[in-house]
């Protein structure tokens, strides 16, 4: 298989053709976009910098973010400064970024509307635009809701997620993440170079547009935000179930899913982008190897089982209780009353810390963690239960 099609021009599909035509493919990314903007953060952590380190280097506009203020549901703040900064990049500069190396290496970039793909004769037929065309194998990384699953199950509204979001012309230098009450997501301010990305993501099953865009608004007016000149942005991320992760189908004889579209996103953060680099750096890698059918196996050896792991525990992680409290306002509290706990929490949220040895640190650290909180508790006016009447 020498002559590929991908089909998306995001990270997994220019980082997978940028590696196949760099060892000699013949590639071609069809995007009917290119670079083009997403109402979400567009946070690279530090696996996602220490991987690709041009990420770091590159002189793009890009904004480094040392500290993040995260909100409970009551209004408790803590505040995380992070010894990792998370690199953000708006959409459109980072999908330039990554599309400009691809072409640099060989590929052939079209902004091109792919209507229909098929994979069942000898070789790959796809329809782009009016005419169809021909290759050997078919990369589909076109998102969350792509209308070309080939051989793999649509994602379901439980797998996905509604993001609704403006871009501010404002600055800021802090990151800050609100959690919400009985709600499975939360809201976001993303400092970028020359604005920010606020926004709000939750459950296309649970949650609905408007009641999400109210939320929104609410924030909006609780931070002394304003909106004025911004721009409002909708989109559909994935945010997949414990079973879609373990069951869902990502390559055939000739074809495969990367990034969104085969749904590899950390379900409690939400962090696609780095997920979406590695998948497509890692299919390219099985292609190059003539083993495109070692893809799964590959991202499972490599991060998927981390993933299922953010599945499993996302639903208690934004619904569950905690003495007595929701598990979100107990971690703010927690972050702002332990030293040992904020560190923790630092390197979970800047993307030094995974979720499969996370178990392990909490409970080997869990005495120091909780002698910190006990001694914060005893001081004068610090009662845990006073801070949280109403979180019942």
């Amino acid at each position: 298989m020498r002559q590929i099609a991908i089909v998306g021009g995001g990270p997994a599909g220019a980082m997978c053709g940028q590696r196949l035509a760099s060892a000699g493919f013949d590639v071609t990314i069809y995007d009917e976009h290119l670079a083009w903007e997403k109402p979400c953060g567009g946070g690279l952590t530090h696996k996602a910098v220490v991987a690709y380190p041009f990420l770091f280097d590159s002189p793009y506009a890009k904004k480094l973010v040392h500290t993040v203020e995260l909100i409970s549901s009551l209004g408790h703040r803590a505040r995380l400064d992070l010894d990792h900064p998370i690199v953000i990049y708006s959409r459109t500069v980072l999908n330039g970024l990554l599309l400009e190396r691809a072409a640099a290496a060989g590929c052939q970039v079209v902004r091109s509307h792919v209507g229909q793909v098929d994979t069942s004769g000898s070789r790959v037929r796809l329809r782009v635009g009016e005419a169809w065309s021909e290759t050997d194998f078919v990369v589909i990384a076109a998102g969350a809701r792509n209308a070309l699953p080939l051989g793999a199950q649509p994602l379901a509204r439980g797998d996905l997620e509604m993001t609704i979001g403006y871009f501010i012309p404002s600055q800021a230098d802090a990151i800050r993440v609100k959690f919400l009450k009985r709600f499975e997501g939360y809201i976001w301010s993303f400092p970028r170079a020359d604005h920010l990305s606020v926004g709000i993501c939750g459950s296309m099953s649970r949650h609905t547009a408007p009641e999400l865009r109210q939320l929104l608004e609410q924030f909006l007016s609780d931070e002394h935000i304003s909106a004025k000149g911004g721009s409002l942005y909708s989109h559909v991320l994935p945010s997949p179930q414990l079973q879609t992760l373990r069951r869902r189908r990502l390559c055939g004889p000739n074809w495969a899913l990367a990034g969104d579209a085969a749904a590899l996103v950390d379900p409690i953060t939400g962090e696609g982008l780095y997920y979406a680099l590695r998948s497509g750096d890692l299919l390219a890698e099985m292609l190059i190897a003539g083993s495109p059918a070692r893809y799964p196996e590959r991202l499972r050896a490599d991060f998927s089982v981390d993933l299922e792991f953010g599945a499993r525990v996302a639903r208690h992680v934004y619904a569950g209780r905690f003495l007595g409290g929701a598990v979100t306002t107990r971690m703010v509290q927690f972050i702002s009353r332990s030293a040992t706990f904020r560190t923790l929490m630092g390197d979970l949220f800047s993307g030094a810390q995974n979720y499969s040895s996370l178990k392990r640190r909490l409970w080997s650290q869990f005495g120091l963690t909780a002698s910190e909180v006990l001694v914060s508790l005893l001081k004068p006016g610090r009662s845990l239960a006073r801070q949280t009447a109403g979180d019942a």
